[in-house]
């Protein structure tokens, strides 16, 4: 199987992503001019090295598709990075986001979002509420980060047209999203690319889910 990949190569930050696994995106610190392998090696190791993590989150949350591979890795586009780049979350839009998605595609990437939100909430529900602090002392605890991964998803979505005001609780919005990618209700037309808005979000679900699993520890 092959895995398709695209490397945002930023100043201080190299991330991997890939194109069609939504949450599947790892990066490597690294000050690397554009271009530079090394850099880009780094991430690909990254990535390669969270196959399995990701891997239990498609089979625990959807129905009927087949976990992804490493066996091959093609890297189909290479992207400047910019400040959201080196600030840790990938931010560059890769140009197959533009083009129209095959038949049955959108409902795949609903499975897989949802299977992100679905094991955020199982991390959440199992963790302490007090989470290991970084060597200076610093990170946020479970609900503030289970906070910040909701009002990060509130502006995220708004892009897509969905309406997440104050008024309306995350698992509404969520419903509203899954609800058009399987077809069940147009989807929004907004600012960001429907492949790029679910991926992003994704990214940001699970990075943040790892990270309580990692500091629960």
């Amino acid at each position: 199987m092959t895995t398709r990949v695209y490397v945002e190569l930023g100043a201080k930050r190299t991330f991997a992503c890939a194109l069609d696994w939504p949450g599947w995106a790892r990066s490597a610190p690294r000050r690397a001019a554009m271009g530079d392998p090394d850099a880009e090696a780094a991430a690909l190791e990254a990535f390669a090295g969270y196959l399995g993590r990701y891997a239990s989150v498609v089979a625990a949350g959807t129905t009927g598709v087949e976990a992804p591979s490493v066996d091959r890795l093609e890297v189909v586009q290479r992207l400047p990075g910019d400040m959201t780049t080196d600030f840790g979350a990938p931010g560059s839009i890769p140009d197959v986001d533009s083009a129209p998605l095959p038949d049955g595609e959108a409902a795949r990437l609903g499975q897989l979002l949802g299977a992100c939100w679905t094991y955020l909430d199982a991390v959440a529900a199992a963790a302490p509420a007090e989470l290991r602090k970084g060597p200076r002392g610093g990170g946020r605890d479970r609900d503030a980060v289970v906070a910040h991964v909701i009002e990060a998803e509130r502006s995220y979505l708004r892009k897509l047209g969905v309406s997440t005001g104050k008024a309306v609780a995350p698992a509404d919005w969520r419903a509203q999203l899954l609800d058009g990618l399987s077809g069940r209700r147009p989807v929004p037309i907004g600012s960001w690319p429907l492949r790029y808005l679910v991926r992003r979000t994704a990214w940001h679900v699970l990075d943040h889910a790892w990270e309580i699993e990692d500091r629960s520890q």
